[in-house]
């Protein structure tokens, strides 16, 4: 059991994204982020499957087949998209109807950008470029039930910072998007998107 090697690592982490969200004037967010990784339901798991490369919920789910850690914090944090996942209540012909992701609004978007910028660069260290957030996030695309325009949005940003660099990408963010000069809808990011790559 590595009890202070799994204590730093998660505290680490929340610094990185306190600060984060700290740059943006995202304090309630900043110093409540991930509080669930230190409840008893969370903790002892992360604890007894740590690894320091990875998130210990990897290891759970292939020693058991699930992770309660995981179960019990993405019921607990909305800037995981995975809080957001509900029923349609699609009545029309052609909506799609059952589990789909809900519309995330920005600031818990903004603040799953800076726990997925935070993770790769607690997990990578030294080998953490401005693109790891982005590939690790492409890898596992496929697997996302994440609303269309809050995917858009989420991968613009991962782009941005990929193409162009965190101070950047955190002007553009408390300037722009905070300040709701940008729209939310996949069409707008997408176009934008496209804009940045060329």
């Amino acid at each position: 059991m590595n009890i202070w090697k799994h204590f730093c690592t998660i505290t680490q982490h929340k610094i990185l994204v306190m600060r984060g969200c700290f740059k943006l004037g995202l304090y309630r967010q900043g110093i409540l982020h991930d509080m669930s990784k230190y409840s008893p339901a969370e903790f002892w798991v992360g604890c007894k499957y740590y690894q320091g490369t990875q998130s210990p919920n990897n290891a759970e789910r292939k020693a058991v087949g699930y992770s309660s850690a995981w179960l019990h914090h993405k019921g607990r944090n909305k800037h995981h998209l995975e809080y957001w996942i509900d029923y349609s209540a699609a009545e029309g012909e052609g909506e799609h109807k059952g589990m789909v992701g809900m519309k995330m609004p920005i600031r818990y978007v903004v603040e799953m950008f800076v726990d997925r910028v935070s993770a790769s660069k607690n997990y990578q260290k030294k080998k953490y470029t401005k693109e790891s957030s982005l590939i690790y996030y492409e890898r596992g695309q496929e697997a996302y039930l994440i609303h269309k325009d809050t995917k858009a949005l989420l991968e613009y940003l991962l782009t941005m910072l990929a193409v162009k660099d965190e101070k950047e990408t955190y002007r553009f963010i408390k300037q722009e998007l905070l300040r709701g000069k940008v729209p939310y809808e996949k069409e707008e990011l997408d176009s934008r998107k496209k804009r940045l790559k060329s």
